[in-house]
């Protein structure tokens, strides 16, 4: 036991950017140099083999399971811990089946449908009420979650300069907030595709509710046969979908949209981007996002002029998913004893984590959010400034 332990010390010893303390085996070992910030306890230490082949699929499974607790504030701690996940150890030929999943229409389903069809009712408890599942936009501090969430949407709405009468397609469309408010506002005729089964049936009800059927309607559709409805759009959006298709599909995606996007039509891309072509991380690919991957904002950038794509703007709205992350954790812990009763501890403890580690590694700049604008082809109808 002894000698675990002190592997384990030696292992963890590495992360010292910020002390920390480690407790294991009754006894306490500051890591790094200054006031320790959290406390880590150890109740069953962690082999290092494991450590090694997957040090966040080794410290996520722990914390599931209870083996490892955080004394303080979850956030914090892995605020203080997560800008170091450049000496995590990977092995990819140990993780191959996870890391390389198939991009195939019948795994790409089987994947979305893993994590967003957990349940409306489970995404209810901690979404707003427009159950909107991507960052908003704060334009005050104090604005409410779902301000927030309306706010983002009508910036998305307002640079595609929409026009009464136009079609609009969503390109992962979730729950349809957004075309909703494209429909009320501005009058346009709007279909959205997901491959999730419970988004789908959600958004059809709410266009029935909405008395919308005359200028909505949602399909479960894969991006790749967008081409297949010999239609054509005025306007194309897709927010935090093109994080599920891989990297060896990103050419595919944009040519999907090419084919189905008129000439000078818009085209908004708003996606969680990585700084780097990384293959993604383990314990998020096996728990959370399964296949899930980050685009650079460089890989997209240098598509775009293969399609003859012109960039128009590009914002970073990294800040502002720190701080929605924080308040969706914060409603999620609101409900934590009735998503226990539901989902059981691990899961609780497994999400918990998910939502705090994603608003650490935003914070800390490991991944980002853009939001992309492009015409296809010129544009010189548009307002020289940015008008919205």
């Amino acid at each position: 036991m002894k000698k675990k332990q002190e592997l384990l010390i030696d292992f963890i010893s590495q992360f010292d950017e910020h002390p920390f303390t480690v407790e294991v085996g009754g006894e306490k070992h500051l890591i790094g140099k200054g006031e320790s910030t959290f406390t880590v306890k150890v109740n069953k230490p962690i082999d290092i083999k494991e450590l090694t082949i997957s040090t966040s699929i080794a410290l996520g499974e722990a914390y599931m399971r209870g083996d490892i607790e955080i004394e303080g504030d979850l956030y914090t701690a892995l605020n203080n811990f997560l800008g170091q996940l450049g000496k995590f150890s990977t092995d990819t030929k140990a993780l191959k089946k996870l890391m390389l999943t198939s991009k195939g229409k019948k795994n790409q389903k089987k994947e979305v449908s893993a994590h967003y069809d957990i349940g409306n009712d489970f995404y209810e408890l901690w979404l707003d009420e427009s159950m909107s599942y991507s960052c908003g936009y704060f334009k005050k501090k104090r604005d409410t979650l779902y301000e927030a969430q309306m706010n983002k949407i009508h910036h998305i709405l307002d640079k595609l300069s929409l026009k009464e009468g136009m079609h609009l397609l969503d390109i992962g469309c979730g729950w349809g907030q957004l075309l909703i408010e494209a429909a009320k506002k501005y009058k346009i005729k709007g279909l959205g595709i997901t491959l999730s089964e419970e988004q789908y049936k959600k958004f059809n009800e709410r266009i029935k509710e909405e008395d919308l059927e005359e200028y909505l309607t949602v399909e479960i559709m894969d991006y790749r046969d967008l081409p297949k409805l010999k239609t054509s759009f005025d306007r194309i959006v897709s927010v935090g979908m093109i994080e599920h298709v891989g990297r060896d599909n990103y050419n595919l995606f944009m040519s999907s949209v090419d084919k189905v996007l008129k000439p000078s039509g818009l085209f908004l891309l708003h996606y969680i981007s990585g700084m780097k072509e990384h293959p993604g991380d383990a314990w998020m690919r096996k728990y959370i996002f399964p296949g899930g991957m980050l685009p650079s904002l460089r890989e997209i950038i240098n598509l775009c002029a293969d399609y003859n794509f012109c960039i128009l703007d590009v914002e970073s709205l990294r800040r502002h998913y720190t701080e929605t992350l924080l308040r969706w954790d914060k409603n999620f812990n609101d409900h934590r004893a009735e998503i226990e009763e539901k989902m059981g501890i691990e899961f609780t403890r497994m999400w918990d984590l998910y939502l705090c580690a994603c608003a650490a590694t935003f914070n800390r700049g490991v991944i980002g959010l853009h939001q992309i604008l492009i015409s296809k082809g010129v544009n010189n109808e548009l307002p020289m400034t940015r008008w919205y």
